[in-house]
């Protein structure tokens, strides 16, 4: 039974894969939501989950902002503008994009797993089960080391821009007082998408960054397995607390092997 990837929206697009003709694990209905920043970001806020401040007229750029092109892209063609003028040279007004507050913190990508089927461990309104199986941070090129070469004005005026294309992935085990404040916006975002789109279950990613107050704010959602999780083939020190060895493919197809021997499986398929 196929389950979405980042490619498989990127490349077919949500309403190709909306209508594609073979039962896919999940409920479809979360791909216009996550593909179309100003619904994910509906969706977020109206969970009662922090995200970054939205700017929506480029000319009130008075700070550093990220402007994002919609989609699943590994961080390609994301850019920091300071002022009004960065924005216009680097724009691709082609594309739909959303700008944002750039928010100073530490990056943690928390990859949960939500079954609706299992009646144990952390419940979310609608019931079911939610687990936390990983967190990873990502390695981006080229502004990881941009930091050797001075200022971004000075790099710029050598003809380097920063960019964020994900290039790898690093193992997290992130401070014991933050997985309470994790799992409870992870349960609000489940809780909203019942309300919003009939549900969502399985493998999700919150983007996030942890300021220096201790405070998430979550910048992106996406509802699928995310390549973060390839660090964990073997499972992770949250897994291992609950299922040892275990990787989110694994988890994924226990589900599916679960729900197809007592006959609920239907319930899980679009």
């Amino acid at each position: 039974f196929p389950t979405r990837r980042s490619s498989d929206l990127e490349y077919m697009g949500a309403k190709h894969f909306e209508e594609f003709d073979v039962p896919t694990y999940g409920n479809r209905a979360v791909l216009s939501w996550e593909s179309d920043r100003d619904k994910q970001r509906q969706w977020i806020t109206s969970a009662g989950v922090p995200m970054p401040k939205l700017i929506n007229d480029a000319r009130e750029i008075d700070e550093p902002v990220m402007v994002k092109y919609h989609g699943a892209k590994g961080g390609s063609g994301y850019f920091i503008a300071r002022d009004y003028l960065d924005f216009k040279m680097a724009v691709d007004n082609t594309q739909p994009y959303t700008i944002q507050e750039y928010c100073l913190g530490t990056r943690y990508y928390l990859h949960f797993f939500y079954d609706p089927l299992k009646s144990d461990g952390y419940r979310c309104e609608q019931g079911g089960n939610l687990e936390l199986l990983s967190i990873d941070r990502r390695d981006e090129s080229n502004i990881d080391e941009m930091y050797k070469l001075g200022s971004i004005e000075e790099s710029r005026r050598h003809g380097i821009n920063p960019s964020f294309v994900v290039t790898g992935n690093t193992p997290v085990v992130i401070r014991e007082s933050l997985l309470p404040k994790a799992f409870e916006m992870a349960e609000k975002v489940v809780n909203k998408s019942y309300e919003l789109f009939g549900g969502m279950w399985g493998p999700f990613c919150l983007e996030t960054v942890v300021n220096d107050k201790l405070q998430f704010k979550v910048f992106e959602i996406s509802t699928r397995i995310v390549a973060g999780t390839n660090p964990f083939i073997s499972g992770s020190p949250y897994a291992d607390l609950i299922y040892p060895g275990l990787s989110t493919g694994a988890r994924l197809a226990m589900q599916i092997k679960e729900a197809a021997a007592d006959g609920t499986l239907k319930g899980l398929m679009s």
